[in-house]
């Protein structure tokens, strides 16, 4: 079995009397790509720093690479790669010379290093370009050569690929799964739902507390007990209404251009539009659905759906 890389024990930060992270508890093995999913604000960034030494832990503890967050974390910032949600990149230089700076501050002297490291995240030939006029994908690119250029064996890239494109989402994944190839650990924050389903596991994160961790299909057999439901019915609002009122409805939320339901065990779909018609909905059309993270979350959070609407990328 791999060994493990990061542990944490009920760790806990607060700020006065908020509680930012809560209690967190898990493992991470060598070589895992794990997504730490959940809404701004919910802790993982705070979880990030703690994990970094950049900020104190109130209580608990937590090991990196063996080594204790507390106490060694001068050794534990020059084994790692750290690519922070506003990487500072130096806007008048080009982007090998951003990278050949950090190279130096990470005392990375040795000649073809800078090449190799633009050659892994596809970035010669726009290498050359001042960093300011580079499109944030290609940033963000750059923001990574730097995170890996002294060879870490862990990387914790923080929402890395938020506010880019799809195409260029796509891409970055393609360069961390390569990079886990190689036998590097990423540990990687996201709010975007269908992110995390690239992670071999998933922490979901909700309001400081780490509801769960495991695989994407772990947690939907898991979490999920019920049937999910795509309802196409109008008007959206009161169909809405009608759905919540239903008892055998456990989650309902609006879905783009229809409804989304999580119902009981054994509530079929005859039943489901029957009781849609009896609640006043014309026409209500119903199909099974593919339970997705999103229903994982709503179903861990307990109904609570004041954070169901962020971004699902």
């Amino acid at each position: 079995m791999a060994e493990i890389v990061i542990r944490c024990q009920e760790l806990t930060k607060q700020f006065g009397q908020f509680t930012a992270v809560d209690r967190v508890s898990f493992e991470i093995r060598a070589g895992e790509v794990i997504g730490y999913l959940g809404p701004n604000g919910s802790g993982k960034t705070t979880t990030i720093r703690m994990l970094l030494g950049l900020l104190a832990a109130s209580s608990g503890s937590a090991s990196v690479l063996g080594l204790d967050i507390q106490r060694e974390t001068e050794a534990i910032r020059a084994r790692v790669g750290y690519m922070s949600q506003k990487f500072a990149l130096y806007d008048e230089l080009s982007g090998r010379e951003n990278l050949s700076f950090y190279a130096g501050v990470y005392g990375v002297r040795e000649p073809g290093r800078l090449q190799e490291t633009l050659a892994r995240v596809g970035m010669l030939g726009r290498d050359d370009e001042k960093a300011g006029s580079l499109p944030l994908g290609w940033r963000q690119r750059l923001a990574l050569a730097i995170a890996i250029v002294h060879r870490p064996t862990l990387l914790f890239l923080d929402e890395p690929t938020s506010g880019v494109d799809p195409l260029a989402r796509q891409a970055f994944w393609d360069m961390i799964y390569t990079l886990a190839e190689e036998g590097i650990t990423a540990f990687v924050t996201t709010h975007y739902m269908d992110e995390a389903e690239f992670c071999g596991r998933v922490g979901i994160m909700r309001r400081g507390r780490l509801l769960a961790m495991d695989t994407p299909t772990a947690l939907r057999r898991g979490a999920l007990t019920g049937n999910v439901w795509e309802v196409f019915a109008e008007p959206l609002l009161p169909a809405l209404e009608a759905l919540e009122s239903l008892p055998e409805v456990r989650q309902a939320s609006l879905a783009g251009d229809h409804l989304r339901a999580i119902t009981r065990p054994g509530y079929l779909r005859p039943e489901l539009e029957a009781g849609l018609l009896a609640a006043g909905v014309l026409r209500p059309r119903v199909i099974a659905a593919e339970a997705g993270l999103e229903d994982v979350f709503l179903a861990l959070a307990g109904g609570d759906e004041t954070e169901a609407a962020w971004p699902a990328g």
